[in-house]
């Protein structure tokens, strides 16, 4: 499987998880944890999106599919950090999600770096 492929498969799962969680927010999640929830979703669904933009886009070259993967890797993490304080009340898993969020924002600044090379 290529490059792209890998990325996009992992992109579509993030984007899938994203709107599992994102209904279980709406429909199932008690007050006290929709907040998380809905945030984490949010943020993942849109950089599996990002993901899949950066593959789609080919005159990005190499550095757009870096982007596609910190993208998508920092929205999982950063998903999963608010899952975790939410499922398990362990509020020290916060000091995960600052590293999605940080792997997001590379993924961004790569994306603008591959536009300005491009």
């Amino acid at each position: 499987m290529i490059v792209s492929r890998k990325l996009i498969l992992f992109a579509a799962l993030n984007g899938a998880m994203a709107v599992a969680v994102g209904a279980f927010a709406a429909h199932g999640a008690g007050p006290q944890i929709k907040t998380l929830l809905t945030t984490g979703a949010q943020y993942q669904l849109i950089h599996a999106v990002l993901a899949v933009a950066a593959v789609q886009w080919q005159a990005g070259g190499r550095l757009a599919s870096v982007a596609g993967w910190l993208a998508s890797v920092g929205g999982l993490i950063f998903c999963l950090s608010l899952l975790l304080i939410a499922f398990l009340g362990v509020p020290a898993f916060g000091a995960v999600a600052p590293v999605g969020g940080v792997l997001m924002i590379a993924g961004w600044l790569c994306l603008a770096i591959a536009a300005l090379r491009s």
